[in-house]
């Protein structure tokens, strides 16, 4: 054997003197998998919620040289080993889910030498003992403060407040056209990105109105927001809204007015049949585009509404 049948394939002296070039280290994969996993223990439900990303290495010289795939795994099979996985092993923890994809792909492929898996996991917490959560970490307190020299008005509020239900929602007897694809159902998942505002009807002016104590206020919307949506029955997230709006109004006496923005977070089951596989309501990808945006106003009687509906 002479010394240059030793060379990896991909050394400058193993190739035809006509190529300039050899290749260098590389990889692929599918980036930014979406995964929630729904572990139901009789009425009390687990959220494992994950952003899997895979990145293999290995025997990849010639699909760069000549276009040949034979020992190119598919990043769309990546992704459907994420869905299954998450299907027939469950997701104990973020590490022990990774390590099971690792193991997986470098020892089912024998062109794969490496497995990179990064995972970022969305945690959160519970509002009720059983099914309804709030995404850690997320909110973002907000206020806006007018004065003409004569009145007040303070518009307080929170952005990214990530809430789900896993059950209790269903979405069904809708128009339909010829376009219309979207089955009805009597259980999805509901989820949404919770954006409020409230404007006080009296906020406190130079001692003529006891001003509110602000960050009891904020506290009491908060908790009066993520109640009334843990504890509706929802047939349409316009319903949930109206139900949120109405909630803080009748809790929070200084608040005449209410304006949410509710982006419609879709969560759709994954079709594992192909894998042989049953979907029990358990496995789903978590889309964020396109999204529905659902968006309304709830005022106090007799009060006109004064936020706006865009910035």
């Amino acid at each position: 054997m002479s010394p240059s049948d030793s060379l990896p394939p991909s050394h400058p002296d193993s190739l035809p003197p006509s190529r300039p070039t050899y290749l260098g280290p590389n990889q692929y994969g599918k980036a930014e998998n979406r995964v929630v996993r729904i572990t139901r223990e009789g009425a009390t439900h687990h959220v494992k919620d994950l952003n899997v990303s895979i990145a293999l290495s290995g025997d990849m010289d010639e699909v760069h040289y000549s276009g040949s795939n034979v020992n190119v795994l598919t990043t769309d099979a990546m992704k459907n080993t994420v869905y299954a996985f998450a299907k027939e092993y469950g997701i104990a923890s973020a590490e022990r889910f990774g390590m099971h994809l690792a193991r997986h792909f470098v020892s089912s492929q024998e062109s794969i030498r490496r497995a990179r898996i990064r995972i970022e996991e969305y945690t959160w917490e519970r509002i009720t003992e059983q099914h309804s959560f709030v995404r850690k970490g997320q909110e973002t307190r907000t206020t806006e403060i007018s004065y003409d020299g004569e009145t007040w008005q303070v518009i307080s509020g929170l952005t990214g407040l990530v809430v789900m239900n896993s059950t209790d929602s269903e979405f069904w007897g809708f128009a339909k056209d010829k376009y219309t694809t979207l089955p009805e159902t009597q259980d999805r998942i509901l989820a949404t990105e919770v954006n409020a505002r409230w404007r006080f009807g009296r906020p406190g002016d130079d001692g003529a109105d006891p001003a509110p104590d602000w960050d009891s206020r904020y506290a009491e919307v908060r908790r009066l927001l993520l109640e009334a949506f843990a504890g509706t029955y929802s047939l349409s997230l316009q319903q949930t809204l109206y139900t949120m709006g109405t909630r803080v109004i009748e809790g929070v006496p200084e608040i005449d007015e209410v304006r949410l923005s509710l982006p419609n977070k879709h969560h759709f089951l994954v079709d594992l049949a192909p894998f042989d596989l049953k979907n029990d309501n358990e496995v789903y990808f978590a889309a964020d585009r396109p999204y529905g945006l659902i968006e309304g106003t709830v005022l106090r009687d007799g009060a006109q509404a004064r936020i706006p509906i865009t910035d």
